[in-house]
């Protein structure tokens, strides 16, 4: 007989409310799950294979440069007096870039003109015995032979004259060449010289590119020249080589906003490269575009006519073998086989193993590696999926699109 005190009472509730939410948990717990449930299908997302005709483009490397490269070099030796443009900005042609010391040429001038009007001096004393001593001939005063050496005289120094008048032309060149023009529009880059330097005829002083429009130069394999070399003859021999457009993608990704076009294929193949260079001009009036700079161009080089597109992202590659995942009518997913093509914006060209309309996987493709891991049924009959359509993001579709 268990015998409680009042204080005992209280220990005996709190033991059956214990008990009851233990009994309680108990019958929970061994309630049976209606018979034939299910766990529901994972929920994928899916795309529409779609059908069209799809330009094709390709990139290659590029490097940008001024159509015209001026070297500044002086055409006589001379001290740097003057530095007359700032690095880095623009010139017109004929501006004043450098000035040399003049000194030296000035009194090379002076004394080509101080000797010219010596020798034209002689001239007119010459000319002077002959017009006195022609008629003293006729009249047997004088001999034949003074007049001869007359004349001979006067030859000679008009000849003399003659030299030291191209020599005073020199002088005044060489005097010339002690101011230094641009001889192109362009950017003037850093000058190699500072004032005080003595520079000659193999210093060069700087450099002046002209960047409007400005080269993309980039080289093609052999094979992919071989590829258009029928559109690109026909096209250098009607001269419609201009009206290829050319994109070009700077450094950090960004299009640049103005298309170019090919002005020119080169001669030959490198021997070495085994490439063929090709010339693109860009429009530049803003000189965005430096002398130097790497980038990509991109040419349309051909059309792919009824090409099957999916999302990027649905194309599995395993090993450089490509499967897609398809969802059937009664929505099961089905790992197939595929052939790809080229990337295009943020889809991929498949040209084996799909039909327009079917619906593949986008989003939701590892649940289903693992489904059909663990169910080799699966490989048979497919997956069962809950199929939602698919929405590229905005983000994701600039980025493919570049």
């Amino acid at each position: 007989m268990w015998i409680c005190g009042r204080g005992d009472g209280v220990v005996w509730r709190r033991a059956a409310a214990v008990i009851g939410a233990a009994s309680l948990l108990l019958l929970i717990g061994c309630e049976k799950k209606p018979e034939g449930a299910k766990p529901s299908p994972p929920e994928v997302l899916v795309a529409d294979v779609v059908q069209q005709n799809v330009p094709i483009f390709e990139e290659w490397v590029a490097q940008l440069n001024g159509p015209v490269n001026a070297d500044i070099t002086p055409k006589v030796q001379g001290y740097l007096l003057k530095q007359n443009y700032q690095n880095g900005y623009f010139v017109k042609k004929g501006q004043l870039l450098f000035e040399l010391d003049p000194r030296q040429y000035e009194a090379e001038v002076e004394h080509a003109q101080a000797t010219l009007e010596r020798d034209q001096a002689q001239v007119a004393r010459f000319q002077a015995d002959v017009i006195r001593d022609t008629p003293l001939t006729e009249q047997n005063a004088i001999p034949q032979k003074q007049l001869d050496t007359d004349k001979a005289n006067l030859a000679a120094a008009q000849a003399q004259a003659l030299a030291d008048r191209a020599a005073l032309d020199n002088a005044k060149l060489n005097l010339s060449w002690t101011k230094i023009y641009s001889p192109i529009d362009g950017i003037a880059g850093d000058a190699k010289s500072q004032v005080g330097d003595l520079v000659g005829t193999t210093t060069k002083m700087a450099t002046v590119s002209e960047v409007n429009p400005i080269w993309a130069n980039f080289n093609i394999s052999e094979s992919a020249y071989l590829g258009q070399a029928v559109k690109i003859s026909q096209f250098i021999r009607t001269g419609r080589a201009g009206t290829v457009p050319v994109e070009y993608i700077q450094a950090n990704g960004e299009v640049y906003p103005q298309k170019g076009h090919i002005i020119q294929v080169n001669r030959e193949v490198s021997s070495s490269t085994g490439t063929i260079q090709v010339t693109a001009a860009l429009p530049n009036p803003d000189a965005i575009l430096r002398p130097g700079g790497f980038g990509r161009v991109r040419i349309q080089t051909s059309d792919n006519q009824n090409a099957l597109l999916v999302p990027q992202p649905a194309v599995i590659e395993v090993q450089s073998q490509y499967q897609i995942i398809v969802v059937t009518a009664e929505n099961r997913a089905l790992f197939r086989p595929i052939k790809v093509g080229q990337r295009v914006g943020p889809n991929w060209i498949i040209t084996e193993g799909l039909k327009p309309g079917e619906k593949v996987v986008v989003e939701g493709i590892q649940k289903l590696q693992l489904a059909a891991a663990s169910n080799p049924e699966f490989a048979k009959e497919g997956v069962p999926v809950s199929p939602k359509p698919y929405q590229a993001t905005t983000a994701s579709a600039a980025a493919g699109s570049n």
